[in-house]
């Protein structure tokens, strides 16, 4: 199986940038990763909240290939503990999920469109976090739930 990171804007803060190249690694050895990049919107304050969501949402929807599987990280998603994220997982791995594209919006969030073509969508915390600090924090739970599936001492319970 093979997950794609989609995102809009480049992690710019090195703490952050040094974190998510030692969890890409890790995860090397348990899924295939792909990491895309959407370039923020230039002069993004000529548009309204709506327009910034309609071109972000055009970007992320014709990055798609046929047969993703889109799941959208999202404030109104499902909420998972460590344990249930990685049966989660592993259900995704016993349907022979090709490709599950995990995106994770500008600070304005989805499109309506986003939304309608969505699988799913997947709440990390209750709390709001930086669109910076999700990616980390996103691979850090991709690799525990790896390593919960596995069987491996890096989870404890």
């Amino acid at each position: 199986m093979k997950v794609t990171i989609l995102v809009i804007g480049k992690t710019i803060k090195p703490y952050l940038i040094e974190g998510e190249k030692d969890y890409s690694n890790r995860l090397k050895h348990y899924l295939k990763l792909e990491e895309i990049i959407i370039p923020e919107l230039k002069q993004a304050n000529n548009y309204s909240v709506e327009e910034i969501k309609q071109k972000e949402g055009a970007l992320i929807l014709a990055k798609l290939k046929p047969g993703d599987t889109l799941i959208l990280l999202d404030e109104k998603g499902q909420y998972f503990t460590s344990e249930s994220f990685a049966e989660w997982i592993a259900k995704h791995q016993m349907k022979a999920t090709k490709n599950i594209v995990m995106a994770i919006g500008g600070a304005y969030g989805f499109s309506e469109e986003v939304y309608a073509k969505a699988n799913d969508k997947i709440a990390l915390s209750k709390m709001t976090f930086s669109h910076q600090m999700v990616r980390l924090i996103l691979k850090e739970q991709l690799y525990r739930a790896m390593t919960i599936l596995k069987g491996e001492p890096y989870h404890h319970k």
